[in-house]
């Protein structure tokens, strides 16, 4: 591209812009010149998320529930969809809130792209393909999906947010949907329930780190500028997607709770604990399609990225 891919945005909104992914979207998209405006309940999002650039003369704060409909001062170009319970911990504590982010949420931000003719970019995930029976996941794959299981909550609101998305680009709504695998980084809560910000948390602590069954069961891990670097490029690019946007390089948990035990220097141990219902074997994105299109795929190496995560997670320990 000639550009950078956040060049071409003179305002977006960003909802759930003080949640982790959320908040490192609103960086990027100021650092490239853009307005921004950050939309949250704080339901799972911290204002401290966003504290560094609050005094930003482009960029403002909204405290705002999307599951009614939101206004903003002046007209967005683009409207990135974030707000959702993400975690394990969240999800299971807030089911309905998080079904009615995926629905309710998403067709009220559908609303304001499309009165505004604004590019909308629905954020979607890996759980779409469930516990998947085809390895690795490309974006034709339909999914393995208990829809009445405990991750059920979670799952149907993406997946009702992609059939919402997809009937408003049929009429005409300028949309994208990405799929986010296991993105990690700074700023993730050490009690989220997802497994890098418990293992470093555990680690740092010199508590045992909890692992789920016998740790085989693999994810994909994509350091946080990575996957923004990828919204923004598929944002700016004009496909509709869906297209996944994560590290084909895969780890089990253990080796992953390993790996952190030795880069925290930590002394703790492993501890096996039940696996949760429905916690998917493997999980691995086919990102065929991003690197054709976007000419996009992480460039932050998994040892990098857990250090720099690591370091911030020590830094909020001594402030």
């Amino acid at each position: 591209m000639a550009t950078s891919p956040t060049a071409r945005w003179e305002h977006a909104v960003v909802t759930g812009g003080s949640g982790f992914v959320g908040s490192h979207l609103c960086a990027a998209l100021l650092a490239g010149g853009a307005k921004v405006t950050c939309v949250d309940d704080f339901s799972t999002g911290t204002p401290a998320n966003v504290a560094g650039f609050r005094d930003h003369p482009g960029f403002r704060l909204v405290e705002a529930d999307v599951r009614e409909p939101f206004t903003v001062d002046a007209d967005p170009d683009l409207v990135l969809h974030f707000a959702s319970p993400a975690s394990p911990v969240d999800y299971l504590r807030l089911p309905v809130h998080t079904l009615e982010t995926g629905s309710l949420g998403t067709r009220n931000a559908l609303a304001l792209a499309h009165a505004c003719g604004a590019r909308f970019v629905l954020a979607s995930t890996s759980e779409v393909y469930g516990d998947p029976e085809e390895h690795p996941q490309n974006e034709r794959y339909w999914g393995h999906v208990n829809p009445i299981g405990p991750r059920s909550v979670y799952d149907e609101a993406k997946r009702f947010g992609e059939a919402l998305t997809t009937a408003a680009h049929s009429r005409g709504t300028d949309t994208l949907i990405v799929r986010l695998f296991n993105t990690y980084g700074p700023r993730m809560r050490g009690h989220d329930g997802r497994a890098v910000p418990t293992f470093i948390r555990q680690a740092l602590a010199g508590e045992p780190l909890t692992v789920a069954g016998d740790g085989r069961q693999t994810r994909s891990l994509c350091y946080v500028d990575d996957t923004v670097r990828g919204v923004l490029a598929a944002a700016a690019h004009g496909m509709p997607g869906p297209v996944n946007i994560g590290n084909p390089s895969e780890i089990s948990m253990l080796d992953l709770a390993r790996w952190i035990v030795e880069l925290t220097g930590s002394a703790s141990t492993i501890r096996f604990i039940e696996r949760p219902v429905d916690d998917p074997a493997v999980r691995c994105p086919d990102i065929t399609l991003a690197r054709d299109k976007l000419e996009w795929q992480p460039v932050v190496t998994a040892e990098e990225g857990l250090r720099r995560t690591i370091e911030w997670f020590r830094t909020q320990q001594t402030e």
